[in-house]
């Protein structure tokens, strides 16, 4: 009787550790990426595992790098990163409502390692999710990614210091690789990103802005203006 009881206790953690291998295998080469390029920014071991720790976010983790490589303060990192993961609080409020009752701790706890990855899978589970089932979940992924970012700068050590150097523009192009697809998919993508360009550009050498500033108020400013165009448009971006 007590096998059966806690075997089913374990099940909905079990469940989220299957469903989150898939995840915990598509960060793997990400994380060894931005592990490396963290080298190649300056960011000590320590330094970077405690990043991946703390802030668990890939898209705002190589934004940081790319702010970081710049010189800009940590008032506009912190900014422009909570810009960007403003969509974390309707993903939470999003799985709240199919999350079955829990203790606050608990929801606060897994609801620091919901992401995109996390959240789809999340949200297309048949039925209810609890606490367990997030934690197993949650816990594929967070491991892969804060692992994997510890490998990928150990091997970044193992390059050689001119290889190590030139790895700062794969930082670029990685940013160029995610922004061409979505190009081809939404129009108003086009107007985002050639609008944050102006503004930035605007900003850096028009009104000699911080680049920390410049790119935080490019951000805003490109995204208010296209999400106008496009609620009057009523058809932007398809």
């Amino acid at each position: 009787m007590e096998t059966t009881w806690a075997a089913g206790k374990m099940a909905p953690f079990r469940q989220g550790v299957q469903a989150g291998a898939a995840i915990a295998i598509g960060y793997m080469p990400i994380a060894l990426a931005f592990g490396l390029l963290a080298k190649t920014t300056g960011l000590t071991f320590a330094e970077t595992v405690l990043m991946s720790i703390v802030v668990f976010a890939g898209a705002s983790q190589y934004i940081s790098l790319s702010l970081l490589a710049a010189g800009t303060g940590v008032f506009e990192i912190v900014l422009t990163t909570f810009v960007l993961n403003i969509r974390h609080f309707l993903m939470s409020a999003s799985l709240n409502e199919k999350a079955e009752p829990d203790a606050l701790w608990k929801k606060a706890l897994y609801a620091f390692g919901i992401t995109d990855e996390t959240f789809s899978v999340a949200a297309m589970k048949e039925g209810t999710i609890n606490a367990s089932y997030m934690f197993g979940l949650i816990a594929m992924a967070y491991g892969s990614w804060v692992v994997n970012s510890g490998i990928g700068y150990a091997a970044g050590s193992g390059l050689p210091e001119s290889l190590q150097e030139s790895m700062s523009i794969a930082l670029y192009a990685m940013f160029i690789g995610l922004l061409v697809p979505a190009l081809k998919k939404q129009r108003k993508i086009v107007w985002l990103a050639g609008l944050s360009a102006l503004f930035n550009s605007i900003g850096t050498f028009a009104l000699h802005l911080s680049k920390g500033w410049s790119i935080v108020l490019a951000t805003l400013l490109s995204a208010i203006i296209v999400q106008w165009l496009t609620k009057e448009g009523g058809n932007g971006g398809e």
